[in-house]
């Protein structure tokens, strides 16, 4: 009789995770931890290497009879997703009971402390002074350290309207933000400290769509300063507009 398929579901995802915390392991391995045969156990390996969960690591000096070599089965970074997944389900199901205990009020707080992290973590890898253009560059290249793989593109050169795009291709809570939008607001108007310019978010990976952009305005005759970080002071001499 053939497994039902959500019990079939949890035990590849208890195979992936043995994988993750044991790997290399071969089936045989991870038989003698779940009550499985090697047949049943390789028969998840091949979906999870189908998904491309899981990929094959030969290791030298081991062989798996007749001479050939042992299958030892590592997680791949597809896998880590899948797994980093999981865990974003309890998340929301956390921030979901603190919603309901203590109010969206303290869903809010939670979102703006952990982009105040955020932004310390960046700003420790951006350099002072620059111009609104040079930091919007840094921030991207600070962003993809932290693993966003993020970029900035300079965008209607030359005319009123020029401005920088930064572009956001991961984000490491973006099934959180699906929820609860509060982080992406957040994370906003930390960047938007950050360069002292009012910045606009044009689409969120939350939202559908294949990146987050951020619109960063460059032009001096368009773009309202929040601060005083783009040269000096505008306000004096009438302030630099």
């Amino acid at each position: 009789m053939s497994a039902r398929p959500g019990q079939d579901l949890r035990t590849r995802q208890q195979v992936l995770a043995i994988v993750l915390d044991q790997g290399p392991i071969s089936a045989s391995g991870i038989a003698r931890l779940v009550d499985l045969t090697p047949a049943a156990i390789r028969r998840h390996l091949d979906a999870l290497e189908k998904e491309n969960a899981i990929e094959v690591r030969e290791l030298a000096g081991v062989k798996a009879g007749r001479g050939r070599p042992a299958r030892h089965y590592v997680v791949t970074s597809a896998g880590h997703a899948q797994i980093s997944h999981a865990y974003d389900h309890v998340a929301v199901e956390a921030l979901d009971f603190v919603r309901s205990e203590m109010g969206r009020e303290a869903v809010e707080r939670f979102a703006r402390e952990r982009a105040r992290e955020l932004r310390e973590k960046l700003e420790a890898r951006l350099e002072e002074g620059g111009n609104v253009a040079t930091r919007s560059r840094g921030l991207a290249a600070a962003l993809d350290k932290e693993g966003y793989a993020a970029s900035a593109t300079p965008v209607a050169v030359g005319t009123p309207l020029e401005a920088m795009q930064l572009c956001q291709g991961h984000c490491p809570i973006q099934h959180v933000a699906e929820e609860y939008p509060e982080f992406c607001e957040a994370e906003l108007e930390q960047f938007g400290d950050i360069l002292g310019v009012d910045v606009r978010r044009l689409s969120t990976l939350a939202s559908g769509a294949h990146v987050c952009t951020t619109h960063i305005p460059t032009s001096t005759l368009n773009r309202p300063l929040l601060g005083t970080h783009d040269g000096k002071s505008n306000s004096k001499k009438g302030g630099e507009r």
